[in-house]
């Protein structure tokens, strides 16, 4: 996280994909304590959008079925918390550039989106790939073209391939190798390992 404040354009966004909470080995307000670890990082909070998977069938609560004094309560979403470094008023030669679309904008600040789970492919390495609709959209709300965009532990390389279907330049950072491999993102965008 301080690594991410640290990298960050001073007039820049960090869109954070967490899980609301968990209940394995115990319930843990994950969304909450990451949140408030950014902030202690030094970010400034902006908002909350709640991702809807639109699958709860991966995950049961049976283990609390006969447990009246602590059911599990289990919300199939999780959050992309946006937050800033630095407040920059809006520079006059950005206001006209268009991000999203009207309808898209209209439908993407509601809050809620809901997207289906990407899962997992057969021979993939990476274990929790998400939809390239997720970094999608935030670019489009939220990354202005011609600047860039990074994705520390990129993963499955999902933000590489959306920042290539938008236009938008992208650094993908990652601290294992083999996910590399399979990730085949547009010209505009660089891949590394750090360690």
């Amino acid at each position: 996280m301080k690594r991410c404040y640290r990298w960050l354009k001073s007039d820049g966004r960090f869109c954070l994909n967490i899980p609301l909470d968990k209940n394995k080995d115990g319930q843990q307000s994950v969304g909450a304590d990451l949140t408030t670890i950014a902030k202690e990082c030094g970010f400034s909070y902006h908002s909350t959008i709640v991702w809807n998977e639109g699958n709860i069938s991966r995950r049961t609560a049976w283990g609390s079925w006969l447990s009246a004094s602590a059911p599990y309560v289990i919300a199939p979403v999780e959050l992309i918390v946006v937050l800033y470094k630095d407040f920059v008023e809006e520079d006059e030669r950005l206001k006209k550039v268009r991000l999203s679309s009207r309808d898209e904008f209209m439908a993407w600040t509601n809050g809620l989106w809901t997207v289906q789970r990407r899962e997992k492919r057969a021979g993939s390495v990476h274990p929790a790939p998400f939809p390239v609709e997720l970094p999608l959209r935030c670019m489009k709300l939220f990354l202005v073209c011609r600047r860039h965009g990074a994705r520390p532990l990129m993963g499955s390389g999902s933000t590489l391939v959306a920042a290539a279907q938008c236009s938008r330049r992208a650094i993908g950072i990652e601290i294992d190798p083999r996910y590399l491999l399979r990730i085949r993102p547009g010209p505009d965008c660089r891949m590394g390992t750090i360690s």
